[in-house]
């Protein structure tokens, strides 16, 4: 059984991708499917794809995420998959927009992720309800905005 205590990151992130890749290519990235749900537990026992048995216990600053790279080595990975979750993806058109995005956003305490220049934040509930919170930066285009589901798309 192995115990995973911390998250690594995320398999977007650059520092990342190279060495994910070499391991795809081998066919040695295991993966645990996790629901929603189990994204808010900290600690908990489960079984990734390949039957690997794995007891997660996470710090309280930890939080569960649709990628998250738990365990990479040279000879192995384990990234947590998730059905069904949901991102926006936030895209601002300007330093000043992006300013606005990342002080309402803050303000709201939403959770997010970053890949380069656009924000990712975690859809919990109606996309519309983010649109109403946002407002004007997403009805007068200043930040570009698009749903993304994790299931259909690398890009959450």
């Amino acid at each position: 059984m192995l115990r995973i205590n911390r998250i690594i990151g995320s398999r977007l992130d650059q520092a990342f991708h190279d060495r994910l890749h070499r391991l795809e290519r081998r066919n040695a990235v295991d993966e645990v499917q996790l629901s929603i749900d189990d994204l808010e537990r900290r600690q908990f026992a489960t079984k990734t794809r390949r039957g690997q048995d794995l007891v997660i216990a996470l710090p309280r600053h930890h939080r569960l995420f649709d990628g998250a790279v738990l365990l990479l080595d040279d000879c192995q990975a384990i990234v947590v998959r998730t059905a069904g979750q949901r991102w926006l993806r936030l895209e601002p058109r300007s330093i000043g927009d992006a300013v606005e995005l990342g002080y309402q956003i803050g303000h709201l305490g939403w959770p997010v992720r970053f890949e380069g220049e656009v924000l990712f934040v975690e859809v919990q509930g109606r996309p519309e309800n983010y649109m109403v919170r946002l407002g004007d930066l997403i009805w007068s285009r200043r930040v570009g905005m698009s749903v993304i589901d994790a299931g259909a798309s690398d890009k959450a």
